[in-house]
């Protein structure tokens, strides 16, 4: 008897030992998901767009699977509505047509939010917008955001960036900022029978003549002539102008004269914490990046957003300047797309590439460089992988469905 019993309580010993272990167990899988929800930023996903109204007021409905909190980035007055909502990311890649005044629509995620930017179709401003929590029959959140027209005809400055047609008004068409690298007291490498300063100028100018010879551009050098900029005064050039481009020109150097052939230089995510220390420094900096500015971790969100999209544009545009090299049978290093801290590169709002065009150090390199002909069927090349970045800024995004318009 007594042996039965101290068995029975041996058996009953096992089987509340294996249940405690079973909900410990269950608890740090539960912990682990909950870290791992944190660690991703977001608590939902951007399900879909909708949109209803005709060309005097538009809804624009963001329907949601979770709450969120919205802060508007740009208001209209420059061709594009852009709000960001946080704790939501996109549900897969998200673009397409809109209705009304809004003539198509591009979901961006990044820093644990999301990004909605309308382009305007017409002159138009946010005329309130406000969420929507479930009820009513309806299971998920939905953020509101309606537009009315301005009745004045809309900036281009912020649409998608495709080139114009021959003869468009100047301030419609891009604007190319083209950085001959060094100048002044700083030559740059030195080849045979030329210096990098010299060469990069004179791209410079042939680069210039190319774009401008298409009518599809507006164009502005950081340097005309023989003289020295310095390296932040050529970014500051860029954001002031509010470029749509940045491209920083350089001819390599190396210890082997056999080494020849281009590369590109996109920024690096060490230089992009870089980029974000150098534009946070003082108290005005959400000002000079167009921010908000009423909440300081809305205002970094944004910051990281915006960078991240300015990071994807240089991919892209890097990615066809190769493939126009490419095309025009340019000698190419076999790594030629490669990533930097460099100083021209770190502004967080304008696309930015430093092209080496080849190695002065190289002979025959050096010769296509200092030859007018040569020169130009480069800079050629240049200009028609520029063209096919504005043909297709966005790297092929795929199109994602609006859903029907009507009401939230």
């Amino acid at each position: 008897m007594y042996g039965m019993l101290r068995l029975e309580l041996s058996r009953w010993g096992v089987r509340e030992w294996t249940m405690t272990a079973l909900a410990f167990v269950v608890f740090c899988f539960g912990v682990l998901a909950a870290g791992r929800g944190l660690a991703a930023g977001t608590a939902g996903e951007v399900l879909r767009l909708r949109f209803g109204g005709d060309a005097e007021r538009t809804r624009v409905v963001v329907d949601l699977d979770s709450n969120t909190r919205g802060a508007v980035v740009s208001d209209g007055a420059d061709g594009q509505v852009v709000v960001a909502l946080t704790g939501v990311a996109p549900h897969g890649r998200m673009s397409g047509a809109g209705t009304g005044l809004v003539r198509d629509y591009r979901v961006a995620a990044g820093g644990g939010a999301s990004r909605i930017e309308l382009t305007l179709a017409t002159g138009a401003e946010i005329e309130r917008r406000f969420l929507l929590p479930p009820g009513d029959g309806v299971a998920h959140y939905r953020y509101v955001i309606d537009l009315k027209t301005t009745g004045r005809a809309p900036a281009t400055r912020s649409a998608p960036r495709r080139a114009p047609s021959r003869g468009s008004a100047p301030a419609e068409r891009p604007l190319i900022v083209i950085d001959a690298g060094h100048g002044g007291h700083d030559p740059g490498a030195h080849g045979a029978r030329s210096n990098e300063s010299a060469v990069t100028l004179a791209a410079a100018h042939a680069l210039k003549a190319e774009l401008e010879r298409t009518g599809r551009y507006r164009v502005r050098l950081t340097r005309e002539n023989d003289t020295y900029v310095g390296l932040y005064r050529r970014v500051a050039i860029a954001r002031t102008a509010d470029a749509d481009l940045f491209i920083s020109l350089h001819a390599d150097a190396g210890s082997d004269p056999a080494t020849r052939g281009a590369s590109v230089y996109t920024l690096s995510e060490q230089g992009a914490g870089r980029a974000v220390r150098e534009f946070t420094r003082g108290d005005n900096w959400h000002r000079e990046l167009r921010l908000p500015g009423r909440d300081p971790s809305v205002d970094r969100i944004l910051l990281d957003m915006t960078q991240r999209t300015t990071q994807n544009r240089s991919a892209q545009l890097a990615r066809t300047l190769l493939s126009g090299l490419e095309e025009a049978d340019h000698p190419m290093l076999r790594r030629s797309h490669r990533d930097a801290g460099l100083a021209v590169l770190l502004a967080p709002d304008v696309p930015a590439v430093l092209l080496e065009m080849g190695f002065i150090t190289n002979p025959e390199d050096e010769h296509t460089l200092n030859d007018e002909r040569g020169r130009r069927r480069l800079m050629q090349a240049v200009a028609g992988g520029i063209d096919r970045y504005f043909r297709d800024p966005s790297g092929n995004m795929q199109m994602a469905s609006t859903g029907t318009a009507g009401q939230p």
